[in-house]
């Protein structure tokens, strides 16, 4: 794609609903040799500390036309948080989102805890999680840009991933109905309400649109399809977006990408839609990814910096 970004990012973007001449030759180059599979995501390499520059590209590549690529590297069961690190700086990822249940380094061990705080939390159990955005109840003015997850170890069993990406969602939904993007790009099309923890407010309420374009010109998406701890806007035009939206997660749309990563795989993303499948542990394999939220997108994927 080339599109040429003039001054003002947002007003050119193709993702605003009134610029439709850019949206139209936008999406026709977005969706020609759109890939059909998971597989052809997938990028074989040696070492995600050290890619090679062919190794990289071949990853561009794939990120730049579908917001994510999978790594299938030789480091197996290793369990040194310099993997994921690294790979997230070569995309030009450094500014981590360290939520308070992350670890030191700013990464987040995703394994089934039975006792402490993390115990409470859906991340820490094997039970299924719906389709969703990461972040989506972070403040404003430090949403999710890019998430990335690294495989140490598997389940015995499931622990799938489904993904979609945010902007072929974006495309769905305009063409049936350019009017569900602007109910979904509405300041208050979901809020997520305040975390009150021992009386105290731990995070205040939070509201904001489900589509949004950053200052470049990019899409971001802010959403989960959880009922639960959500208010959504009472419109008749938003529910009727939403309900769409959920036709196509729960559907059998060519769009939607599931396998289970194996160890040493991973995933690179400009935070597209995903869900997570219910597993099982057993004593030789229990489930342990590492999870890293930046507030930067992969380097060279913006709707503007690129040709496709």
């Amino acid at each position: 794609m080339n599109l040429t970004r003039p001054d003002s990012g947002k007003q050119s973007s193709p993702f605003d609903p009134e610029n439709e001449s850019a949206y139209q030759q936008w999406r026709d180059q977005k969706l020609e040799n759109y890939p059909k599979d998971i597989g052809e995501l997938v990028v074989e390499i040696d070492d995600p500390r050290n890619l090679t520059q062919a190794e990289f590209d071949a990853l561009l590549q794939r990120a730049r036309k579908t917001n994510m690529a999978v790594y299938a590297s030789k480091t197996g069961t290793d369990p040194s948080p310099d993997i994921p690190l690294a790979m997230a700086q070569h995309f030009g990822l450094r500014a981590l989102n360290k939520n308070w249940l992350a670890d030191d380094n700013g990464l987040t061990s995703l394994t089934v805890r039975n006792d402490g705080v993390r115990k409470h939390y859906i991340p820490y159990t094997n039970r299924a999680i719906n389709w969703h955005t990461d972040g989506y109840y972070n403040i404003a003015s430090q949403q999710i840009q890019a998430l990335n997850l690294h495989v140490v170890q598997r389940a015995a069993s499931g622990g799938e991933n489904a993904l979609l990406d945010h902007e072929i969602a974006y495309i769905l939904l305009r063409e049936k109905n350019p009017d569900y993007i602007r109910a979904l790009m509405a300041p208050n099309a979901m809020t997520i309400p305040a975390r009150i923890e021992d009386g105290k407010v731990a995070r205040q309420e939070e509201p904001g649109p489900v589509f949004s374009i950053t200052s470049d010109g990019n899409l971001h998406m802010r959403y989960t399809i959880r009922i639960n701890n959500v208010i959504w806007a009472d419109d008749p035009l938003t529910t009727e977006a939403l309900a769409c939206l959920k036709e196509i997660l729960e559907g059998d749309s060519a769009y939607i990408y599931r396998g289970l990563l194996q160890p040493g795989m991973g995933l690179i993303s400009n935070n597209v839609l995903h869900d997570r499948a219910a597993f099982t542990d057993d004593s030789e394999y229990k489930r342990h990814y590492y999870r890293a939220r930046y507030f930067e997108r992969l380097v060279g994927t913006g709707v503007f910096e690129q040709e496709q």
